[in-house]
């Protein structure tokens, strides 16, 4: 059974998360819930999701996800049938920037496949003057893990 991680030690132990520490924390919980209007609510309306970077049947022009609408068919699309593990082992944030680099791995459960994958990244967030999301950028490579078999299929 997959289940949420908490974050980094440095991250659960401070009660000085940043604005994009904080917003990328409520986004993955709200991942882990399947909680669509949550996950929503913490973008900004302009907001751009490229998840991944580049080229990828999840985004075959390589273009991402620009707005609220887009990103909601990026939830059904992609979260929503499938069940997904943040690991996260650092978080960076710099003092007085609205950005977070989150260094991890998730793993996704597709029951339309009986497949689990594993993927190895960096994940950006980026938030505005009001905490909500303007960018989430996600580094890890679609050939890498489709090369790979994708996945381990389960009995």
């Amino acid at each position: 059974r997959l289940s949420f991680c908490s974050p980094p030690p440095e991250l659960a132990m401070s009660e000085k998360r940043s604005p994009a520490q904080q917003a990328s924390q409520a986004s993955m919980a709200a991942v882990h819930a399947k909680d669509k209007e949550k996950w929503l609510s913490l973008f900004a309306e302009d907001a751009h999701v490229e998840d991944p970077i580049g080229t990828s049947s999840l985004d075959p022009t390589g273009a991402g996800h620009k707005g609220k609408k887009a990103i909601s068919d990026f939830w059904d699309a992609n979260v929503a049938p499938n069940r997904i593990v943040f690991n996260i082992n650092a978080s960076h944030a710099p003092v007085g920037s609205s950005e977070v680099a989150n260094v991890g791995s998730i793993v996704t459960y597709l029951p339309a496949l009986n497949m689990t994958t594993v993927v190895n990244g960096v994940f950006i967030y980026k938030v505005d003057n009001d905490g909500k999301i303007t960018s989430l950028r996600a580094f890890w490579n679609w050939k890498q893990m489709a090369a790979s078999g994708g996945g381990v299929q389960h009995p």
